[in-house]
């Protein structure tokens, strides 16, 4: 297929433009409409206006209001309702040409093929500083998680005393007991050296014996989701492994997730599969077991809701104490996102009253996803810290609520997942590597029909980032980004011009050769003059554990994403400048002061000699 096919008219000058969020005086712009392949673009020609560029990803619906003269179209409305919210109009005064591109613009939105989508073509104009395809490889990341180093690619001192042995080809220079297999078998040994980090070295040589890096899933046969590299325990066979994914609903058996500096271990699976006259897996058991280690008991928390999935039988997992926490009334992602365009429906109705504005925000049901995200977070988070006791998540397929809670579980209780890099790294591992399908979730988005979406479609993404920013508005000094960040990824994991969040899984992504053939969004947002941006002025470091107020009193509508296009925001970006300003004026003053003091020390010093000096004569 040719984007020329799709595109009938390629140019159309005196297009009026309607863009609340960025009109001049009369309301609306006038200008020459381009379409391309991958984007719409409006240009005035005028100084004082802004030209239009949209990358025909980001439209989630085009609506059609015809004109009529006499029974004959004479142009007419079209209305693009995009992915990141806003809304914009384009009065076309001619019939042909209003069908022409309304039919183009329907057509170059909804292209399935992957292959055709903008990261395939774009070419970046900067210089690629760092790769971030590399920068978090599975086996560095698994490395200093399970051996306590800071993981998201820091600069840390520790990380050089971690190696990664290769698969050993002869198991008879290692004794192993009766029954175990070989610590180097079908996979990678993880080592943490003298000098390592947490507890000492003998803590981090203990907790690496635990695991190991498998590549039993190198083909994806094993899961189809789960990407080629994962970290199970180290007496665990490949052959177990199997058995334990065939048990679980799509091949999801338990992988581990997070690994707190107490010992203790954050699992993550999706729930066992519902087969009449199977009714355990013996594999299964055994991982969950060895996950015990010396802990009395571990914890089952299903994300999903009681009596709507499967969970582990107590009289083959007694040790392990199952708990409830929902994220909410939902019975497949797409009623997740029902609620986000319901929200947005309420966000985007200027005329009604604030009675009734308020009514509607509560009956969208979003702030209560948000809460029970958040208090299922916390109780997970609270038996790993609290109780050192090992758990394990899972919610139906565990590609939604089960990521959102790992997730904010490692935001909650590792400080550096509240860095720019920890959360890269967390994206990466909890959600891309850890097969959230994006493509399918966000093919559709909040503006397009509920009778039009496939129940594939959700914005369980967009309430993990939610998440986030109710705790940085409670911890607004613990974390070292911006909520600029977070509107970023939103975006980006719509529509891009990189290839960091295409396809549903790692194994689509390896199929298409995207890490070679696309740019990274990390690249981009890792480069310092962009990083710059994203940095949150009022950051110091915060080592503790971060607990929040589930209380829904402490709940704020993230106005930054939702009320963008709605209400001005320039005020907040005018505030924003001015802590930037007073925080720099603050180290200005501080470096004054310490040469100050310096200055201050060395004439003491000086007076002292010649007082000494006096004395003496």
């Amino acid at each position: 297929m040719e984007f020329a096919d799709l595109i009938k008219t390629p140019k159309l000058d005196g297009v009026l433009l309607h863009d609340p969020s960025n009109a001049g005086a009369s309301g609306a712009t006038v200008g020459t409409l381009c379409i391309t392949g991958h984007h719409l673009l409006l240009s005035a020609r005028q100084e004082t206006s802004q030209e239009l560029w949209l990358l025909h990803k980001n439209i989630d619906c085009v609506e059609k209001k015809p004109s009529l003269s006499q029974n004959v179209v004479v142009g007419g409305l079209i209305t693009l309702k995009c992915k990141d919210l806003r809304i914009i109009s384009l009065e076309i005064k001619c019939g042909k040409e209003f069908f022409n591109v309304a039919a183009s613009l329907e057509a170059l939105s909804a292209i399935q093929n992957t292959e055709l989508l903008y990261p395939f073509f774009y070419r970046p104009m900067y210089s690629i500083l760092e790769d971030g395809y590399t920068m978090f490889r599975p086996e560095l990341e698994f490395a200093k998680l399970i051996s306590g180093v800071g993981m998201g690619g820091g600069s840390s001192p520790n990380v050089a005393n971690i190696t990664i042995c290769m698969p050993s080809t002869s198991t008879s220079t290692l004794a192993v007991g009766p029954g175990l297999p070989h610590p180097l078998q079908n996979g990678f040994a993880i080592d943490a050296l003298a000098g390592g980090v947490g507890g000492g070295a003998l803590q981090g040589t203990q907790a690496a014996c635990e695991w190991r890096i498998t590549n039993v899933n190198r083909d994806f046969s094993v899961c189809a989701t789960y990407g080629a590299t994962l970290i199970v325990p180290k007496a665990i066979t490949d052959e177990q492994i199997v058995l334990s994914a065939a048990f679980r609903d799509g091949g999801r058996f338990p992988v581990l997730s997070y690994r707190h500096e107490n010992g203790a271990t954050l699992m993550r699976s999706s729930q066992p599969l519902s087969i009449q006259g199977i009714k355990r897996c013996r594999a299964d058991e055994a991982i969950l077991n060895l996950v015990l280690g010396r802990s009395r008991k571990g914890f089952i928390v299903d994300t999903w809701g009681k009596g709507k999935s499967n969970t582990e039988t107590d009289l083959h997992y007694s040790q392990w104490k199952k708990v409830n926490r929902s994220i909410g009334n939902v019975s497949s992602p797409a009623s997740i996102l029902d609620s986000f365009a319901r929200l947005i429906e309420a966000c985007n109705d200027l005329g009604c009253s604030s009675d009734k504005w308020l009514s509607r925000l509560e009956s969208s049901g979003w702030l209560s996803l948000v809460l029970n995200s958040l208090n299922a977070s916390c109780v997970v988070a609270q038996c790993l810290d609290q109780e050192g006791s090992p758990v394990l998540v899972h919610g139906a397929k565990g590609l939604d609520s089960t990521l959102i809670v790992t997730s904010l579980v490692q935001i909650i209780l590792n400080p550096d997942c509240r860095t720019v890099r920890g959360l890269q790294a967390l994206i990466e591992r909890e959600w891309i590597q850890a097969g959230h399908p994006f493509a399918s979730r966000h093919r559709f988005s909040c503006y397009t029909p509920n009778q039009t979406r496939n129940k594939t479609s959700g914005a369980t993404f967009v309430l993990f980032l939610d998440c986030i920013y109710q705790l940085y508005t409670q911890f607004p000094c613990s974390f070292e980004f911006s909520t600029q960040l977070l509107i970023l990824l939103f975006e980006h994991s719509h529509f891009s011009q990189y290839g960091t969040f295409l396809c549903d899984s790692e194994r689509e992504r390896s199929e298409l050769n995207v890490h070679t053939r696309t740019t990274s969004l990390w690249s981009y947002l890792n480069r310092p003059d962009v990083l710059q941006t994203l940095l949150n002025p009022l950051y110091e470091p915060n080592a503790n554990v971060i607990w929040p107020s589930v209380a829904p009193i402490s709940l704020e509508l993230w106005s930054d994403l939702y009320l963008r296009w709605v209400i001005d925001q320039r005020s907040c970006a005018t505030v924003m400048s001015q802590i930037q300003e007073l925080v720099t004026r603050e180290k200005e003053l501080r470096t004054q002061a310490l040469k100050l003091r310096k200055q201050a020390l060395e004439l003491s010093q000086e007076v002292s000699t010649l007082m000494k000096s006096s004395d003496d004569a």
